[in-house]
């Protein structure tokens, strides 16, 4: 390793000891030693940690300022509980993360929101973000408070969890939450009822108005001729395919006369449910 090299290492070489003799200045030289043996360390842990493509050719490479402001980066995510081996996964979602003029300072505040105000222990926001790296691109006053108010408000809890709903309903913006409950409300439930089948379902903030949504409550009451009233029993109704579950699962019912409630009609696995009902 270039640091290991000392003057005493040079003693035994004459033509390198007059070399460093004849240098005016020799700290500045052992300055310059360390200097290229830090920068490659750094290219080799950013390239470790998958931030820098191993493949990158020489001429490509950041500069030795680049580099050291991508590592401050590095080095502020890891203060904040990310593994190594969370990188790659920030890297191919957020590669402007890691970019020479990208900001950790600007992220920090998000950090302070998920710790503070949701709150969050560390690991829980580590594995938030994971879930959600765009989240760190959200604005905390306009975004993350609003949306966290507005779920607090209608019922939601355990908003901490880190589950793959919770981050990505942390990062959506309330406008587009309220449509799910203006949706409800327009089929027949009240502000309260509509807040309550959110609260009790939340990953109906999810799904389509137009392409799940919609179809779905048009199926249950022109063919199923079913009423609003076993949505507010079960909302999870919403979340089976409409195509693979509810329609064939409704038709087998119907040609045998038979009409179940929703939970138990859409609940269990296909080999149950076709025992059951032959």
């Amino acid at each position: 390793m270039l640091h290991s090299l000392s003057l005493s290492s040079f003693s035994h070489h004459p033509s390198r000891s007059r070399s460093l003799s004849a240098n005016p200045n020799p700290k500045s030289t052992a300055f310059y030693l360390k200097f290229r043996t830090t920068y490659r360390e750094n290219l080799r842990d950013l390239k470790i940690l998958g931030v820098i493509d191993p493949q990158t050719k020489p001429n490509k490479l950041p500069l030795p300022d680049a580099v050291d402001h991508i590592l401050a980066t590095v080095n502020f995510l890891r203060s904040k509980g990310f593994s190594d081996a969370d990188f790659p996964r920030l890297v191919f979602l957020c590669p402007q993360l890691f970019s020479d003029t990208f900001q950790f300072t600007d992220i920090a505040p998000v950090f302070d929101f998920l710790v503070e105000e949701l709150p969050a222990s560390i690991e829980e926001s580590r594995a938030l973000i994971l879930r959600c790296p765009n989240i760190l691109f959200s604005d905390v006053e306009f975004c993350l408070r609003p949306t966290l108010r507005f779920l607090r408000q209608i019922g939601v809890e355990n908003l901490n969890r880190p589950t793959n709903l919770n981050a990505h309903l942390l990062n959506t913006r309330v406008e587009k939450l309220r449509k799910k409950i203006t949706f409800l409300q327009s089929i027949g439930l009240s502000y309260e009822e509509s807040a309550n089948v959110c609260a009790r379902y939340p990953a109906i903030f999810g799904y389509g108005l137009e392409n799940n949504l919609l179809p779905k409550f048009e199926y249950l009451v022109k063919h199923m001729n079913r009423n609003v009233e076993e949505l507010k029993v079960f909302p999870q109704y919403f979340g089976f395919s409409l195509e693979k579950r509810i329609i064939p699962r409704h038709l087998h019912l119907a040609q045998r006369n038979v009409q179940i409630p929703l939970k138990r009609m859409l609940m269990s696995g296909d080999e149950k449910f076709y025992a059951k009902w032959k």
